[in-house]
C-alpha cells in the first residue's frame, strides 16, 4: 500500500492523487460516497452507481464526454485566471514572440 499525503484546503477540498484514481478506476463525473468508519478517524470512499437500471459499459474517454468550455466553467475563478495566463503565454510563444516586442 502506497501512502500519499495531501493538504485539505480552506473550503474542505482535496485532490485524490492521480496514482490512486488510476489504480481504483475513478474518472471524471463519478459519484463518490464518503462514509465515516467507527474509529472516527477513517473515511471510506466508494464510487456509487446512481441508477438501478444502468447498463455497465466501458468508461468513456474524457475527450468524448467533456467539452473544453464545460471543463473551464468548472474551474474556480483563480484556476480560470491561471489557465488564461498560461494559454496567453503559449499563444504568444507560437506567434514567434510578437507579443514581447
Amino acid at each position: 500500500m502506497i501512502k500519499l499525503l495531501r493538504i485539505l484546503g480552506k473550503r474542505g477540498r482535496i485532490t485524490i492523487p492521480y496514482e490512486i484514481r488510476k489504480r481504483v478506476g475513478f474518472s471524471y463525473n463519478d459519484v463518490l460516497s464518503f462514509t465515516e468508519a467507527k474509529d472516527g478517524r477513517t473515511v471510506i470512499v466508494r464510487r456509487e452507481k446512481i441508477c438501478s437500471n444502468c447498463v455497465e459499459s466501458e468508461p468513456m474517454n474524457i475527450k468524448q464526454t467533456t467539452e473544453l468550455e464545460d471543463f473551464l466553467d468548472a474551474l474556480t475563478a483563480e484556476q480560470q485566471r491561471k489557465a488564461l495566463v498560461h494559454l496567453s503565454v503559449r499563444w504568444a510563444e507560437r506567434q514567434g514572440g510578437e507579443a514581447n516586442e
